[in-house]
């Protein structure tokens, strides 16, 4: 049996393959850019002389009570297919969860088990973002929402922080009114801030809202470094304010507050509009989370505050440490961040961010991301995660003296 042989365009008489490639993948696909911190780390990943400050994750392995639950249900036999918005244990667990840290109830029918914050954050924008839609976001910020806005065919429209003398930040609500548009579609906000530690305040979260609610836009609320705060158990949500008819969506993660970085769970709290659009698209891209691996989220949620404070007492002492140690250094400003776990650093005289952290990483083995890869307001700032052993953060600040003093 042969197989028929794709047609050549016309003219050709050659077997050349590059047309292929052209004629199969959307432009708009090769024209994403390659991950500015990706093309730091890539230079020093996995040489263990490096101290690897880039990337947002965690020295500590996933607690031991998780990792139990997941074996039993592994064991179990619980490995077949499930409910594509989650088991009904681990929707019931989030809900309870967040009914008692927000002010707002949350009932099961809004929540939606994801594989990822991320993939909670891209099935978002496949159920409400057409080709030509813009979404404003709020910048400095992680960049995979804005190559999942464009990989929709929208418009990712940076809306910059104010930024304050001493490095300090906060919502400019004026700015983000006047980006908004006939085509604005919705507006993505992370607070605690990925990558300056911005805590969104009540009534910046209020302003947001009632904006929000006068024009019928969607709010993007990405909400996963909610517990990493110093000075409450809980940063202030978008739950706490948002009625469930309300166009929020809350994206969530069992990363950071759990260390469950690998595991690649999360989840969103929605409107009830939403819910039988997010049943598709859950079944389109993963059908449902692993059952053995929502066991183990069950048991992160019912038993892990104890962890969740301990782990943030200790990224609060590393926030100290770090802050203290960057604030000796004369071309350096920062601000002690409120939330999350980066230092996001101007240092004077820096115009490429990108090339300067390779130059780091050559002269120091110090591993840090470039503020460029964050947006707009990014450049001419280098972001440092502090979620690592004191020794080690230590070690990298008497590594960079000679190039930040």
């Amino acid at each position: 049996m042969s197989i028929p042989k794709s047609p050549l365009p016309a003219g050709a008489t050659t077997p050349a393959l590059d047309w292929i490639v052209d004629a199969a993948v959307r432009p708009s696909m090769l024209a994403l850019p390659a991950s500015r911190i990706g093309e730091v780390s890539v230079l020093g990943f996995g040489d263990p002389d490096v101290i690897p400050l880039w990337y947002g994750e965690g020295d500590q392995p996933t607690p031991a009570f998780i990792n139990t639950a997941a074996k039993a249900a592994l064991d179990a036999g619980q490995t077949f297919y499930t409910y594509k918005r989650g088991i009904p244990e681990l929707r019931a667990a989030i809900a309870e969860y967040q009914t008692a840290l927000f002010a707002q109830p949350t009932s099961v029918e809004r929540v939606v088990v994801t594989t990822s914050g991320m993939s909670g954050i891209m099935l978002t924008c496949q159920a409400l973002i057409d080709p030509g839609d813009n979404v404003l976001v709020v910048s400095p910020v992680w960049p995979n929402i804005g190559a999942a806005v464009e990989i929709m065919g929208g418009e990712p429209r940076p809306v910059t922080l104010a930024h304050h003398q001493g490095g300090t930040w906060s919502l400019d609500l004026d700015r983000l009114i006047a980006a908004a548009d006939r085509r604005t579609k919705a507006i993505f906000v992370n607070s605690p801030s990925n990558p300056t530690g911005w805590v969104m305040s009540p009534a910046e979260a209020e302003a947001l809202l009632a904006f929000a609610r006068q024009r019928g836009l969607y709010i993007i609320s990405d909400e996963v470094y909610n517990r990493v705060v110093y000075d409450r158990p809980a940063a202030s949500s978008l739950l706490d304010f948002a009625l469930p008819e309300d166009r929020v969506v809350v994206v969530n993660s069992f990363s950071k507050a759990w260390a469950m970085t690998g595991w690649r769970m999360g989840w969103l709290t929605v409107p009830a509009e939403l819910g039988p659009v997010l049943d598709k698209l859950v079944e389109f891209n993963f059908s449902g989370v692993p059952t053995f691996l929502q066991y183990g989220a069950v048991a992160a949620i019912r038993e892990g505050e104890p962890f969740i404070r301990a782990t943030a007492e200790r990224y609060h002492r590393n926030r100290d440490i770090l802050i203290d140690g960057l604030r000796r250094f004369g071309r350096v400003t920062v601000a002690r961040p409120d939330g999350a776990f980066y230092a996001f650093i101007a240092v004077d005289g820096m115009t490429d961010s990108l090339a300067y952290a390779k130059e780091i990483l050559a002269r120091t083995r110090v591993g840090l991301a470039p503020g460029s890869a964050f947006g707009p307001g990014g450049e001419g700032h280098l972001r440092i995660c502090f979620a690592s052993a004191p020794d080690r953060l230590t070690t990298a600040l008497e590594r960079l003296a000679p190039m930040l003093s």
